[in-house]
């Protein structure tokens, strides 16, 4: 057998470079998904389920949450449910922080995989353009909700 010499200090570095170009990667993209999760948080039902969810947010946001999870692995939790439950996307907000606080499960890009199989399956519903959402306002009195 031939000895196996690691050099746990270039590894340990050059995980930390992956981890820094991660945080700085998913703060741009996170910060554009921001300008489209203004529009999209009244496309999504309340009590949506996640597939519902996650057909209606942008790729961007899941590839952004993603990359939080990669640089910071079980320490994005808590940012990824203040950012979610920010946007009222309880359904995905759920599912992205248990995601989270698996460990090593950063590397897989599991929210953009989710993202993609319910586009290409047609998982969850929708958008209906046609919906006039609206909010309760009292009991059986609802009014529309302000676009956008």
């Amino acid at each position: 057998m031939s000895d196996l010499n690691v050099d746990w200090g270039a590894l340990l570095k050059l995980l930390a470079a992956v981890a820094v170009v991660a945080l700085i990667l998913a703060g741009l993209v996170l910060a554009l998904a921001f300008r489209t999760l203004r529009r999209v948080r009244h496309r999504v039902p309340p009590h949506s389920d996640f597939f519902t969810t996650v057909r209606a947010v942008p790729l961007s946001l899941v590839v952004g949450l993603d990359l939080l999870d990669l640089a910071l692995d079980v320490l994005s939790a808590p940012i990824i449910w203040m950012i979610l439950s920010r946007y009222n996307l309880q359904a995905l907000r759920n599912v992205a922080t248990i995601e989270a606080l698996i460990p090593i499960s950063g590397p897989i890009p599991t929210l953009t995989l989710a993202w993609l199989a319910a586009r290409i399956f047609k998982l969850g519903e929708p958008h209906d353009p046609d919906l006039i959402e609206t909010r309760r306002i009292g009991p059986d009195s609802y009014v529309p909700r302000p676009r956008g």
